[in-house]
């Protein structure tokens, strides 16, 4: 039986890309699976997907990770169908890359929004929960550019360095409680919904380059030659859940082929 077996596991941006790989890789490993997104058409479809695939219990959640209400609202309905939670997957972000010269500070501001806020309030339902039980898992997906300087792109670097530092923050005051706190830092996710929807075009635009020469320059400043995979984030993630890390709190785990080492 897996260790995952009757846990239940609660991840924000679920509805597509890498947040929807970590619900099914989840489900797969034996979690019953909250999915929540602003988006709950979407939210709704993966969650029909993952129970019909796996035979575990998903339920899809509205959830506006930057809105108080809204992420308490979540977490009710969580513990009224389940009555537990062990693990949460911060997921949920957006990226706004501009030069700060010509930037919109309203935009940089809902970047830190959702990005920080919006995994500070989440985290804190979360903690509400699992301080009391004595037990539980907060893993944050965090990125390269929370370990260093991003070049057009401040807003999402400066909400990400954030991130660790609340991470290492909440860390040390769960320790105690038996409720581990981590992050997990990918590099380049190139063939992700981010990426194909949005960053190449920000990039190619901000940058003075086509998309195809983006494309090559990311790949080209990463040792291992490849973009990161949604495979090898959720491997990571999953090892953070388990047991196997059970001595591991306050971390911030790089995922990015030998690009960031810190």
């Amino acid at each position: 039986m897996s260790e995952f077996e009757g846990k239940v596991a609660l991840v924000t941006g679920g509805a597509q890309g890498l947040g929807q790989a970590i619900c099914q890789r989840l489900a797969r490993e034996g979690c019953d699976v909250v999915v929540t997104d602003i988006k709950i058409e979407q939210a709704q479809a993966t969650a029909e997907q993952i129970a019909q695939e796996t035979g575990r219990r998903a339920l899809a959640v509205r959830m506006d990770v930057a809105d108080e209400a809204s992420v308490q609202a979540g977490f009710d309905q969580l513990m009224a169908t389940f009555g537990r939670l062990d693990i949460l997957v911060s997921n949920a972000g957006i990226l706004i890359a501009e030069e700060v010269a010509e930037s919109d500070a309203n935009k940089w501001r809902a970047v830190m929004n959702v990005n920080l806020f919006g995994y500070y309030l989440t985290a804190r339902a979360a903690t509400r929960i699992m301080k009391p039980a004595g037990r539980g898992v907060i893993i944050q997906i965090n990125s390269k550019s929370g370990k260093k300087g991003s070049f057009k792109n401040s807003a999402y670097a400066a909400s990400k360095f954030g991130g660790i530092g609340f991470t290492q923050s909440l860390a040390l005051e769960l320790a105690e409680y038996g409720v581990r706190v981590n992050a997990v830092c990918p590099g380049n996710l190139l063939e992700g919904t981010l990426w194909q929807q949005s960053l190449f075009d920000q990039y190619a635009r901000n940058q003075g380059l086509t998309v195809e020469q983006v494309r090559q320059k990311y790949i080209d400043q990463v040792p291992m030659k490849r973009g990161c995979t949604y495979d090898d984030v959720c491997n990571v993630v999953v090892f953070l859940a388990s047991d196997q890390s059970s001595y591991m709190t306050g971390q911030a785990i790089n995922v990015t082929g030998g690009q960031e080492m810190r």
